[in-house]
């Protein structure tokens, strides 16, 4: 028993190692320029070892947008204390940190894939990632349940977080501190054009101050809404 568990450890540590050199290769090169032989030059190992461990790059390439995919969401995790605006500014940062660092890899993920990953994989993946991502924006700004317009305004700023991510990484000239802080402000921008529409959205921008002096830059709870008791007030950004 004990000689079938060091095994399977042995099998499962060789696998992940696999998985970590081709996450590797594919966040710095287009997944489709990667090659098995490229991922047995880089592991150590014979190409039919590579083989013997994965049936080819697909279900690899797989098994690696499976990490990152899951790499990326726990990023997106935040508490909900204190200011709404520096919250956010710590995932973004964080974001741009993962696509800095995954830059075609992530490129080839966010146009749909490359040619490696089987049918609809890549776009399950990506919507997932998505998915958490709307979720906790529903959570920081305190909404249980959306409505059409408050979804539509959720999900539409985080299509514009992954177009500036990919913008940037083809080179837009703009310093990525600055891209940061404006997504934050963004947030700001689409809940008040949304708030002349719906009712809901009001109500959740009205709990929130919105300054746009770039030295301040931050959403913060504003406190005339707050009844004493209701909630806790976070300090003021400086």
């Amino acid at each position: 028993m004990t000689t079938v568990a060091r095994r399977r450890m042995a099998v499962e540590q060789r696998r992940e190692h696999l998985i970590s050199v081709a996450l590797d290769l594919f966040s710095h090169r287009p997944p489709d320029a990667v090659s098995i032989e490229d991922i047995a030059g880089a592991a150590g190992i014979s190409r039919p070892l590579v083989y013997h461990y994965f049936p080819g790059k697909q279900s690899l390439y797989e098994a690696a947008l499976r990490r990152s995919a899951d790499e990326l969401t726990a990023l997106l995790r935040e508490p909900r204390e204190g200011p709404l605006g520096p919250r956010l500014l710590r995932v973004l940062r964080r974001f741009f940190d993962f696509v800095e660092a995954h830059g075609p890899g992530f490129a080839a993920l966010m146009r749909g894939g490359p040619a490696a990953a089987g049918p609809g994989v890549a776009c399950a993946m990506i919507d997932e990632v998505r998915e958490a991502a709307y979720e906790q924006m529903l959570l920081h700004l305190g909404v249980a349940k959306p409505g059409a317009r408050l979804e539509l305004t959720v999900r539409s700023w985080i299509s514009l977080a992954e177009t500036t991510a990919l913008l940037w990484l083809n080179g837009l000239r703009i310093p990525r501190e600055e891209l940061e802080l404006r997504l934050v402000h963004d947030v700001g921008a689409l809940l008040a054009v949304s708030a002349a529409f719906d009712g809901q959205v009001a109500g959740v921008l009205a709990r929130w101050e919105l300054s746009l002096d770039p030295r301040r830059g931050y959403l913060r709870l504003n406190t005339a809404t707050v009844r004493p008791g209701t909630e806790k007030v976070p300090e003021s950004v400086a």
